[in-house]
Formats: structure tokens, sequence, C-alpha cells
């Protein structure tokens, strides 16, 4: 079995590709059953983020599966493959169990060592269990990654003072708009991303704040969490009324299409009145023509970029000690990952050993006498399995734990010959 990674992120496509291919929460069991109706694909996850979309496989053939994943996205997002393949990053075996630990542990995120991945790669883990998408290998690696990006916090430094999109997004309003102080902030939204920003906000100046949210309970809830702070909320179903008033306007809402372009704004913005529009959504909340109107700005994740090239170089060294980590980590699975294919062989060791033991017991219990036998058949049962359990250990962990594949392979075959065993399958020694 093979592991692949097929995807697109930040690095490798814009804003407006990426949110063709997001895939969210509710429609993930659906691409989830897809995928793994395809014959060469066996196992799954996805994990789909405003910078990201990965589709993690395990295939006994590669070059098919990957196909498989690169024709599912073409026909989900409505791209055509060719105009696809130019976006898309293609990562095979060792390569992708990496790439997996350096996404936990937010070494691949546009803002280096961000903690929000890890939490999104949580998410992906629970949704390929709770769908039925990730199997042995899958959800090893998936609980590896998870492990790695917190030993990679705990261990370094690469977290201390990590800034998030959202605080990216409140730097360069900042930069934009200076004094943010007297300026009336509206947040369209109020999952995570809404507090972060929040919080981001307050840190800077006594901002004043409104919340709209689909339900007003949410809103709430998260002002609560800043008491003090004067913060207002309300429903979207105010969203135009709110905009109107407001000098800043933040979104991050879980909306598929836009909810704010050109036709909604006119109708409601005062001649000459100016707005800020900051969009860290993906799919994106606002269209693109609204920056056909001369007093609107409109700002997406894309033009974080340059906020963020601030931050990396001062990070770059906390990363480098992140990567002899993840080195270690990555050792450890793919040592794991081998050690499957000597499954077969200890499982069929194991069987004939037991089959030995349990013909000689019966042999010796019926030569006890039965009254013998009866008052110590279970003290004898457990000396014979001590006895076969203590002969079968040391080459078990031997066979398991050899790092050369030719060593291995030739153990594994020198096994099957000395207590004929059945034959490996071919593919078991290629």
């Amino acid at each position: 079995m093979n592991i692949a990674v097929v995807g697109l992120s930040h690095k490798t496509a814009p804003v407006e590709v990426r949110e063709k291919l997001s895939i969210p929460t509710p429609q993930t069991e659906e691409a989830m059953a897809t995928l793994t109706s395809y014959p060469h694909i066996s196992e799954v996850s996805i994990l789909s983020t405003c910078n990201r979309l990965e589709i993690h496989i395990v295939t006994e053939e590669t070059e098919a599966g990957v196909r498989e994943v690169t024709q599912f996205l073409s026909d989900y997002g409505k791209v055509p493959l060719q105009e696809l393949r130019a976006h898309l990053f293609i990562l095979l075996h060792q390569d992708a169990v990496m790439h997996l630990m350096r996404v936990s542990a937010g070494l691949d995120s546009l803002v280096l060592g961000e903690g929000q991945i890890l939490s999104q790669v949580k998410h992906a883990h629970k949704l390929a269990q709770q769908h039925k998408g990730c199997g042995r290998i899958l959800n090893q690696l998936l609980k590896q990654s998870i492990s790695a990006g917190k030993r990679v916090r705990t261990e370094t430094s690469i977290g201390t003072g990590a800034v998030s999109i959202s605080s990216a997004a409140a730097e360069l309003a900042k930069m934009k708009q200076p004094n943010l102080a007297n300026c009336r902030i509206s947040i369209l939204g109020a999952g995570k991303m809404a507090r972060l920003l929040v919080q981001h906000l307050l840190s800077k100046d006594p901002c004043q704040i409104t919340i709209l949210n689909r339900t007003i309970q949410r809103a709430d809830e998260l002002a609560a969490q800043f008491n003090g702070a004067g913060i207002q909320t309300g429903t979207l179903d105010t969203m135009l009324e709110t905009v109107c008033t407001s000098d800043v306007v933040f979104t991050c809402t879980s909306a598929t299409e836009p909810i704010l372009d050109r036709v909604r704004l006119e109708g409601v913005l005062q001649p000459g009145q100016a707005l800020m529009l900051f969009d860290i959504a993906v799919p994106r909340n606002v269209h693109t023509d609204v920056n056909d109107l001369e007093t609107v700005q409109a700002f997406n994740v894309d033009d974080l970029k340059a906020v963020v090239a601030q931050n990396q170089e001062s990070r770059r060294q906390m990363a480098l000690e992140a990567e002899a980590l993840l080195d270690e980590e990555v050792d450890s699975f793919i040592d794991w990952w081998r050690s499957l294919d000597t499954v077969l062989t200890i499982s069929s060791l194991r069987n004939k050993v037991e089959s030995i033991r349990q013909q000689e017991l019966e042999k010796a219990l019926s030569r006890l006498g039965n009254e013998f036998a009866g008052k110590n058949q279970a003290v004898i049962e457990a000396l014979t399995r001590g006895i076969v359990n203590k002969i079968l250990h040391d080459p078990m962990v031997q066979l398991r734990s050899q790092r050369d594949i030719e060593a291995r392979k030739q153990a594994m075959q020198t096994l099957h010959t000395l207590f004929d065993l059945e034959p490996l399958p071919s593919g078991k020694l290629s």
C-alpha cells in the first residue's frame, strides 16, 4: 500500500481557484463516499481550510489513485483538468508523510507556526473516522501527525506569539487605517476566526465592534467572552444596514457564495462614503466586483502575504528546530508502516506454533488422566502458552524492527522456509 497527497494551497493556487475546490464539512461525507468508491483508493481523508485543500489517500496503484483524485477535483470544482493541474501538488510515500506532519506543525501555513491548523487536522481525522474514510494506515498517520504538531509546539518556540490569518487581517487593517479606535468596525460571522479577530483588534485599540451572525446566540456568546468591550451584536438579516454605517468590515462566514457584492453595496452606501472590506473567508464572502466602486477598498486572504512576510524571517530558526523533531516522527511512522509487511509472516508463524501447542497439549492431558488433567489443565495451558510466547517474542520483535528492507525480506523468506509456512504473496516481497 502507498500513501499519496493531492492538493493545492496558498503556495500553488490563488483564492479564486481555492474557493472552487473548498469542501465544507457538510459535503465531506459525500466526497469521501465518492472517492472510496473508486477502484484504486482504499483509504481517504480530506483537509479543507481557507488556505488549502488536501486529499490524502492509501492506494495499491499510486498513479491510478492519483489520477482518480485529480479527476474528482476537476469534476467537483468544475475546473478543466489542464487548468487544475497547474495548481496541484502531488506528494508520494515518505514525502507525503513529512508533508502532513509539517502541515500539522504549522510549518506549511501562510503564517509560519500558526496554531489553528492543528485543530483543523484533528477535525479532518474525526471526519475521516466518522465517515469510514480512513483505515489502519491513514488513521495512524493522522494520529501521529497530530502528536507531532503538539510536540513541535511543546518542545520549540514556534508557537510563541504566533500570528494567525485573523491577526494578519487585523494587522493589515491597522496598516490601511491607522486610527482604528475611531472607526466603526463590523465582523460578519462568529466562529473561531471572528474570535481571534476581536482579540487582536482589541489588543491594538479600544474599537467599536459589532458582530453579526446567522444566529444571535452565537454572536452573543462571542461578545460575552470580551465582557466590558461594549461589543454590539445582531443577525445577518441586518447586514446591509450595519455595513452602511461601518467604516471597516471583516467577513468570515461559512457562506459558499458572496454575501456582499456591488449591487448590494450600491443600494445602501451614501455618495462618497468610504468603506474597507477585509474578506478572510474561503470561499470568499465578498464578490470581486465591489472593487468597481470608487470609494470601496476590498482585500482578501491573498492580500495578507505582505503582512505575513514581515514576521516570517524571525521565525525561520524556530522552524529549523521543528524540522529536526519532525524527522524523528517521520522515521517512527515509516518504521511502523514498513512493519506491516511482517504481519502476514508473524500471523502464519504464530498460527502454526499455536496449532502444534494445542496438539501436544491434548496428547499430554490424555496421558495424565482425567482427574489430574481436570484439576491442573488451566496451569498446564498457561505454562505452554507462556513458553510459546517467550520463544516467539524475540524473532517477532527483531522482524518488526528491522529497518533494512532487503534484510527484512530475507528474514521473512527464511522464516517461511524454515517453518514450512504458506508462501508469501509476491507483492509482500517486492
